[in-house]
C-alpha cells in the first residue's frame, strides 16, 4: 500500500516511540504465556519490545517466538522485523505474516484463533487511499459486527474493530489511536462496540505533541476484556513521553473509573468528572430544554468551488465591471464580531477592500452573458480553475448554487465560544460560516441572546470535535442537536448583550444569562450553573492548551 510521506511516518508500528511502545506491551502482556498480536507490526518497534517483556516474564527467550504473531503489508519492512527479532535471539520461525491484516483477520476469526494481547499503532490512512479489495474486505469485517462503515472512515477504525474480534475473552487491547476517535462522528459506532466489548477503557492522552513533525493528536486506547463485566472508562492526560517513561502502570484501580454510556456520543465527555457527567446526560434529557432544531435549522455556507474566482473585493470588482452581477457576501467569521451584523459592519467589510462581494452570474451559456462576464470566465479557465472537482461538477462552472440569505450566522471554527449572529443585511456567507434559518414563529432575538449561556457552550464542546491548533468545529447536525434553555430568553435585552460582546465580556454575559435561563428558567442551584460554566472553562482550556 502506498501511503502519504505524512501518513508514512504513523503507519503501523514504523515510528513508534520507543516509551510508547515499552509502554503498551507492558500494560497488555500480562504473564509469560501469552499470545501477543501486532497487526500492522511495521519493522517491529513494537513488536520488538512484546518480546522484551515476554522475555522478562519468562525469564528466557526460549519459546517466545511461538507466542508472537506480526502481520505487515509491506515485505521489506516484514523482513526488517523479523531480522530485529533474530538479532534479539527470539526464533521467530512463522511470527512474521506477510499479507492485509483484514484478510488475515477473517481467516483467523474462521478458524477461532484469538489472543491474549493486541498491540499497535494501525496505519492512519483515509477510506478512498483503500485498494478496492482491502476497502471490500474492511467493510465486511465491520459488517460483521453490525456496524455500517461510511466513506469517510480512516483505515484505523477497521483495524481496531477487528482487533477487538480477535481478543481472547480477558484479553487486553493496548493501541496508538487518533483522538479522533474520541470525537468524529465516522467512529461513532465504533465507540459504542469498544464501550460494549471492555470491561474497563483507559484513554492515556498528552498535552503535548508525541509524535515529531505531525500535527496529529494521538491517544493510547487501552481496552480490558473481563469476560462479560462492564465497569467503566477513565482519562488519564500527561504532559508528554517523559511522563509516560515515569508513569506507574503495573494496573490500573477502580478508581476515577466513570460510567460509561453504551451509545455513539463523543468521548470528550469523559475528560469530566462522574458528577459533571451525569449532570449533562440529565440536562439531555430535560424536557424544558429544546433542541436548536426544534427552533432554527443549520445549513453550510455557500460552497463557490472557489472562493478567490467568486469572492472579490471592491476594487477587484470595479476593474471586472461586474457589479450588477454581486451580492453581498461574508468571507470571514472575524467580520462577525458581535451578535448582530448590520449594513454598515457590512459597508466597513467592502471599505477596507476586504473580500465582501460574491458573483453571481445568471445560469445562461456563455454567449448569452455580457461581454464583462465572458472576459472573467475565460480569465478563469485559462487558470484551470473550472477543472476543479466543485466547479466541473455543475452544468455550468461559473455559476455557485444554494445562494440564498440567512436569518442569522453561526460560527462553524470556533476559537473561544460559539454564538449566532443576526443577519440584518441581504448579505449571504462563505461556508467558512453556517447559515441559520429560523422556523415560523421563532423569536430571532430571544435566540440569539439565549444561544450564549454555559450549558449550551459545554455541550458545544463535548457534541463538537476539536483540530489541532485549539479549533471547536460544529457541523450543521451536531449545531441542530445542542440544548438551548429558552425559558426566560424573551427577557434578555439583545442590545445590552450585544454590547457586552462587542466590548469582550464574555463572562458577564453568561452571569446575566445564566441567571434568567439556567437558574431562573430551569430552576438548577447556582452550584449546577457554576458547575456548567466550569465544564466549558475546563474543555476550552483543554482545546485551546493544544494550540
Amino acid at each position: 500500500m502506498k501511503l502519504a510521506p505524512t501518513v508514512q511516518k504513523l503507519r503501523g508500528g514504523y515510528y513508534t516511540p520507543q516509551p510508547i511502545a515499552r509502554f503498551l506491551c507492558e500494560w497488555a502482556i500480562r504473564d509469560h504465556t501469552a499470545r501477543v498480536l501486532e497487526p500492522s507490526c511495521g519493522d517491529g518497534s513494537v513488536l520488538l519490545e512484546a518480546a522484551n517483556v515476554l522475555v522478562e516474564r519468562r525469564k528466557s527467550k526460549a519459546g517466545v517466538g511461538d507466542l508472537l504473531t506480526g502481520i505487515e503489508l509491506d515485505e521489506k519492512e516484514a523482513a526488517s522485523c523479523l531480522r530485529r527479532l533474530q538479532e534479539r535471539g527470539i526464533t521467530a520461525g512463522g511470527t512474521i505474516v506477510v499479507g492485509d491484516f483484514f484478510e488475515r483477520c477473517k481467516e483467523m476469526e474462521a478458524k477461532g484463533t484469538r489472543f491474549d494481547a493486541v498491540v499497535g499503532n494501525p496505519p492512519f490512512i483515509r477510506y478512498q487511499h483503500f485498494s478496492e479489495e482491502q476497502r471490500k474486505v474492511a467493510i465486511q469485517i465491520m459488517q460483521s459486527f453490525g456496524l455500517r462503515p461510511n466513506r469517510l472512515m480512516n483505515s484505523w477504525v477497521p483495524f481496531l474493530v477487528g482487533a477487538t474480534g480477535l481478543l481472547s475473552e480477558h484479553g487486553r487491547l493496548a493501541m496508538v489511536i487518533p483522538a479522533e476517535l474520541l470525537q468524529v462522528n465516522y467512529a461513532a459506532e465504533a465507540r459504542r462496540l469498544l464501550s460494549d466489548s471492555y470491561s474497563r477503557i483507559t484513554l492515556m492522552t498528552f498535552r503535548q505533541l508525541v509524535f515529531e513533525g505531525i500535527q496529529q493528536e494521538v491517544v493510547l486506547l487501552l481496552g480490558e476484556k473481563n469476560g462479560s463485566e462492564r465497569i467503566g472508562i477513565r482519562t488519564i492526560e500527561l504532559d508528554g513521553i517523559e511522563d509516560l517513561v515515569a508513569y506507574e502502570h503495573s494496573d490500573f484501580s477502580s478508581e476515577g473509573l466513570k460510567p460509561i454510556d453504551h451509545s455513539t456520543e463523543k468521548w470528550t465527555q469523559y475528560f469530566l468528572t462522574t458528577k459533571e457527567i451525569l449532570l449533562l446526560r440529565r440536562l439531555k434529557r430535560e424536557p424544558r430544554v429544546k433542541r436548536i432544531a426544534a427552533l432554527a435549522e443549520v445549513e453550510v455556507g455557500i460552497v463557490t468551488g472557489l472562493n478567490e474566482f467568486f469572492v472579490v473585493n471592491r476594487d477587484r470588482l470595479r476593474e471586472l465591471e461586474l457589479t450588477r452581477h454581486t451580492l453581498p457576501i461574508v468571507s470571514r467569521s472575524p467580520q462577525l464580531a458581535g451578535i448582530v451584523y448590520s449594513k454598515s459592519d457590512w459597508e466597513a467589510s467592502a471599505e477596507d477592500n476586504r473580500p465582501a462581494f460574491l458573483l453571481d452570474l445568471p445560469n445562461l451559456p456563455p454567449e448569452r452573458l455580457p461581454a464583462a462576464a465572458r472576459r472573467y470566465i475565460a480569465e478563469g479557465e485559462s487558470k484551470g480553475f473550472h477543472e476543479g472537482y466543485k466547479c466541473r461538477i455543475r452544468d455550468r462552472w461559473y455559476v455557485v448554487p444554494s445562494i440564498w440569505t440567512p436569518h442569522a450566522f453561526m460560527l462553524r471554527q470556533i476559537h473561544h465560544y460559539p454564538k449566532v449572529i443576526l443577519n440584518r443585511t441581504n448579505a449571504t456567507c462563505t461556508d467558512t460560516i453556517h447559515r441559520v434559518r429560523f422556523h415560523n414563529g421563532a423569536s430571532r432575538e430571544a435566540f440569539a441572546a439565549a444561544f450564549l449561556n454555559s450549558m449550551t457552550f459545554a455541550f458545544a464542546e463535548v457534541m463538537g470535535r476539536s483540530y489541532g491548533g485549539g479549533v471547536l468545529e460544529l457541523e450543521p447536525r451536531e449545531a441542530e442537536d445542542l440544548p438551548i434553555p429558552f425559558d426566560g430568553a424573551e427577557q434578555l435585552d439583545l442590545k445590552l448583550i450585544n454590547a457586552m460582546i462587542l466590548a469582550g465580556d464574555i463572562e458577564a454575559v453568561l452571569n446575566l444569562t445564566d441567571s434568567v435561563l439556567l437558574q431562573r428558567g430551569l430552576g438548577l442551584p447556582i452550584e449546577e450553573t457554576r458547575m456548567l460554566r466550569g465544564i466549558w472553562e475546563k474543555l476550552r482550556d483543554r482545546r485551546n492548551g493544544r494550540r
